[in-house]
Parts: structure tokens; C-alpha cells; sequence
């Protein structure tokens, strides 16, 4: 045996154990690189989960503001183009709706109302005319009554061709009894007269109680009378439209919005009795 060879002998097999030792040695680093990556992984997915519950919510927030800011422009919009038009199809009747009556004399609004329909008349629009409106507690006549009053003795109109329809102290319920009306006549079109303003909310109610609706709104009167009150008006049926439509309730009716310049009815807009002295007070 040659002893001489033993160191190189035995630091070969050094060698080889110290291989074997070190190769074991990787492991725990590769094992260590796989649950970091898995760790970026689901830090990202945790990440997105909570953009979502942050993005959705301010989504649906900021969808519903715009819808609560855009719907009233909107409609705003449509009942100023409406207040616009003036529609003079041939019908079957003018309807008048009502405004306020003080003891059997129709107020400057229901006046300049009464004025368009038998402008409309006169011009062959229609071959009758429907007043509309009931009464407040304590009132001795209604606004129909009144309304028709006055074209029979101021307008000349024959009474056969001036229909009453004392019913209802808001739109809604006027159209409604209007409607019964106009089944029982078998009548199916009609041109109303209001307010310019008015007019959207006005055909709206009619068509859904069977009336084939247009609109002639009047261009006088206290509710055209200054910027301010027209955009009183425009607001105020702003509301009114989304009211109907979305709950099925109608704005009752509120004391006239009438700014007299006293002393001067040619400014106020009020039409005048047969002495120049207007013909009509209005609400307190």
C-alpha cells in the first residue's frame, strides 16, 4: 500500500463531501424565491379588490349627481322650448284652464286665458270651448263657471257652445274630470289655454286622460311679465313636471304670482273693464 498517495486521495473525497454538502445548500434559496413571487401576486389581486370597492361606489355616486343635476335642466329646458310653441291644429274644443275668481270675476290671469281662447274661436281653431276649475272653500262661484260667464256676456259666444267643467282645484284633477267630458261628447282633440309655462305639464296630464293635446299658450299676462317671475314659473314647473311623472301627484294650485305696478294697468298687463279700471283683485 503507498501511503505517499493518501493526502490526495483524501482530499478528493474532501472534495466530494464538500459538493454533496454545498449542493443541499441551494434549495432552501429556491425555495424561498417561490413564496415572494406568490406574494406580489396576491398583494396585486388585494390591491385591485380595493380600487374596486373605492371606484364603484364614487361611479354610482357621481352617475347619480349627474342624473339629479341633468333631469331638472332637462326638463327645464323642455318646458321653456314648450312655453315657445304656438299649436293651432283644428279640435274638437279650446280648453281654458282655470286661475283664480273673485265673486263671479275672473282675475287678470283667467282673463288673459279667456282673451286667447276666443281669439281662437274667432279664427276657427275649434267650434267649442271648455272652461275648467273649481272652487275654494267659500267661494260663491266656480273658475268654470266664471270663465263662462264672461265669453257668453263679454265674448259674444253662443252658451251652447261654451261647456262648464266645475270640477278640480289643481291641473290633474281638472284633466280628469275634463277627460269624462270629453268621452261623454266624444270629443278626442282639444288646444289648451294657459300659461306658457304651463303647457308641457298641461298636455302631459290630458293625453293620459285620452286627449289628443296641443298647446296655445296666452302671451300676456302676470306670468310673462318680468325675467324674475319667468323663471318663478319655470322652476316652480320644473317640479310640478317631475312630480307627475315620477309620483303621479299634481302641484296644487298657489296664489297668483302678479307683480301690479298700481296706477298703471297698461304695465301690469291686466286687462280693463269699459272704464279703464282693472277688472280683477288680486290675492293678498
Amino acid at each position: 500500500m503507498n501511503f505517499a498517495r493518501a493526502p490526495d486521495h483524501l482530499s478528493n473525497v474532501a472534495k466530494a463531501m464538500t459538493v454533496e454538502v454545498e449542493l443541499p445548500d441551494l434549495e432552501p434559496d429556491e425555495k424561498d424565491e417561490r413564496p415572494r413571487v406568490r406574494g406580489r401576486g396576491r398583494g396585486r389581486r388585494e390591491r385591485h379588490r380595493r380600487s374596486l370597492w373605492f371606484t364603484i361606489p364614487v361611479s354610482i355616486l357621481t352617475g347619480l349627481i349627474a342624473i339629479a343635476v341633468l333631469t331638472p335642466l332637462t326638463v327645464g329646458a323642455r318646458i321653456w322650448h314648450q312655453a315657445r310653441q304656438d299649436e293651432r291644429p283644428r279640435s274638437d274644443a279650446i280648453i281654458v284652464l282655470g286661475a283664480a275668481q273673485y265673486n263671479g270675476v275672473p282675475s287678470p290671469t283667467l282673463q288673459w286665458r279667456l282673451q286667447h281662447a276666443l281669439d281662437l274661436y274667432r279664427a276657427g281653431v275649434a267650434p267649442a270651448i271648455v272652461t275648467v276649475g273649481g272652487k275654494a272653500p267659500g267661494d260663491n262661484f266656480t273658475e268654470a263657471e266664471s270663465g263662462r260667464r264672461w265669453l257668453v256676456q263679454r265674448g259674444g259666444v253662443p252658451a251652447a257652445k261654451v261647456v262648464a267643467v266645475p270640477v278640480g282645484r289643481d291641473t290633474l284633477e281638472s284633466f280628469e274630470a275634463v277627460g269624462k267630458e270629453f268621452r261623454r261628447l266624444h270629443w278626442s282633440s282639444g288646444v289648451i289655454v294657459t300659461d306658457p309655462w304651463h303647457g308641457l305639464r298641461s298636455k302631459r296630464m290630458a293625453e293620459a286622460n285620452g286627449i289628443k293635446a296641443a298647446a296655445s299658450p296666452t302671451r300676456s299676462g302676470p306670468s310673462v311679465q318680468t325675467r324674475d317671475t319667468q323663471f318663478h314659473y319655470i322652476v316652480r314647473e320644473t317640479g310640478g313636471y317631475l312630480s307627475y311623472v315620477l309620483l303621479g301627484k299634481s302641484v296644487k294650485t298657489p296664489s297668483e304670482t302678479i307683480k301690479i305696478i298700481h296706477g298703471d294697468p297698461a304695465k301690469s298687463g291686466t286687462p280693463t273693464g269699459p272704464t279703464g279700471a282693472p277688472t280683477g283683485t288680486p290675492h293678498p
